[in-house]
């Protein structure tokens, strides 16, 4: 394994045999104060950009050697990065906001590099697909007509509560999109998801909830779904695939089609890693860009490729047509429905990369939506956090240095010079209500259901 010459040997074999271009860089980055390194995720084909990092050498490239590791769960994955068991980890995007916000775990984890966009699904059991269908209106062909609204599931999750039976649902944490996303999808559909009052130490998140929604391991999800436990789930992928894999349950919406482009997943470290080893954060950052770059280059063309490292035992280790039902630019809702969704996953493009406040303060939003915040907060308090933990200076610092070396090109970044860090407000949500990320609170009282200002439990 070959490591970093160290600069006083450089200085001495320079005139000898001359230094090449790497190592002129390597020493304007910085060599990296720690090149051995640990990195977490769980069994999610979203967790891609860092096998990719891995398996094509872009980590070995910045002098790093990483051994990667798949987690039991999102706390021990988290809890991991915060003892210094990992380096980082493949995270929930809203795990560093709440655990810096200190809901659940106090810990300031910053994202330098956000992992991708969309790739989630919300999948139901046959039985429940079948009550649903007759409210969903029809193509010419019969299939139905998409995206499907919650209105459909309404009428079912009405009579499951007049007949006394819980309606009951799985995401897979707390603070994660799929939390959030589901519930956003239910309440679009006039279904109450439930709210958190961790004031009043009720942290179920049921409180006055038509859908009751409990945690559930992604990879576990398929499985629980077979046992009846729960009625449907939000997940990402290859779970979703899985349960049409297994013909045990129907995705019914996308998270594409809940909110077009939403970010999902993010590269977590403690802000105590970034300030300690500041060339290793800045050189695995640009391991994580090169290696969604490739994710996405030539309109997917490496997608094959990355399924066959995806499939292996290590990472994801589902099979590879699961894998590739939605990596590779299609998903199969009903069995045999096979549809384009060429951006059901996106590691690259529309800047997918870059670390938004804007995104952040999407997700404090929903948190003070259904009462994970309590109490109101100003507009600036949402813009405040955002700062703390998206770090879009490290991530420029990162693309700069990859543009300079002729690595990846400038029109496929953000324009730095004028970058804010707020996206333009954002309007392809499935109810139709505009985000501007700039504007919180105003963003809050749009919604029928859920907490607005003023609002405490």
């Amino acid at each position: 394994m070959k490591k970093w010459f160290k600069p006083f040997k450089l200085a001495a074999m320079a005139a000898c045999i001359g230094l090449t271009a790497t190592a002129v860089q390597a020493e304007k980055l910085g060599y990296p104060e720690k090149e051995e390194l640990k990195f977490g995720f769980i069994k999610l084909t979203d967790m891609a950009p860092i096998a990719v990092a891995y398996e094509n050498g872009y980590f070995e490239d910045e002098g790093l050697y990483v051994t990667i590791e798949a987690q039991a769960n999102w706390k021990v994955l988290l809890d991991g990065v915060i003892d210094g068991r990992l380096d980082g980890a493949h995270m929930l995007a809203g795990q560093p906001i709440a655990a810096t916000m200190g809901f659940g775990t106090k810990a300031d984890i910053i994202t330098p590099f956000s992992m991708d966009l969309n790739g989630n699904g919300i999948t139901v059991s046959n039985e429940v697909w079948e009550q649903m269908k007759p409210n969903i209106p029809k193509q010419a062909d019969g299939r139905p007509v998409h995206p499907i609204k919650a209105d459909a599931l309404k009428p079912v999750v009405e009579k499951y509560k007049d007949d006394g039976k819980p309606f009951n649902m799985g995401m897979v944490f707390p603070v994660s999109t799929h939390n959030y996303e589901l519930r956003y999808w239910l309440a679009a559909g006039g279904i109450h998801p439930g709210y958190y009052a961790p004031h009043k130490g009720d942290v179920s998140g049921q409180i006055d909830a038509d859908a009751f929604l409990s945690v559930t391991p992604p990879p576990q999800m398929p499985a629980t779904l077979e046992a009846g436990t729960i009625y449907g789930y939000c997940v990402g992928e290859p779970w979703n695939q899985q349960a049409v894999f297994k013909g045990i349950g129907v995705p019914v919406v996308t998270d594409y089609e809940i909110w077009k482009d939403n970010p999902e997943k993010v590269f977590g470290i403690t802000k105590q890693f970034a300030e300690k080893y500041p060339n290793t954060t800045v050189r695995l950052t640009r391991a994580l860009i090169r290696a969604a770059q490739w994710l996405d280059a030539n309109n997917n063309a490496n997608r094959p490729a990355a399924v066959k490292i995806l499939s292996k035992s290590n990472y994801v280790g589902a099979d590879y047509d699961v894998i590739a039902n939605s990596m590779t630019g299609t998903f199969e809702y009903e069995k045999g429905d096979v549809r384009e969704v060429p951006d059901f996953n996106v590691f690259f493009r529309y800047n997918a990369t870059y670390p938004y406040y804007s995104d952040a303060i999407w997700y404090l939003t929903q948190m003070r939506r259904w009462g994970q915040i309590s109490e109101d907060k100003p507009d600036d308090w949402y813009k405040d956090l955002a700062k703390k933990v998206y770090r879009p200076d490290i991530y420029e610092k990162a693309a700069k240095s990859l543009i300079k070396e002729g690595l990846v090109m400038s029109k496929d970044f953000p324009d730095f010079s004028e970058e804010d860090g707020y996206r333009d407000p954002q309007t392809h949500f499935i109810d139709n209500i505009v985000y501007d990320g700039t504007q919180p609170n105003a963003y809050i009282n749009k919604f029928s259901i859920g907490l607005k200002q003023g609002d405490k439990l």
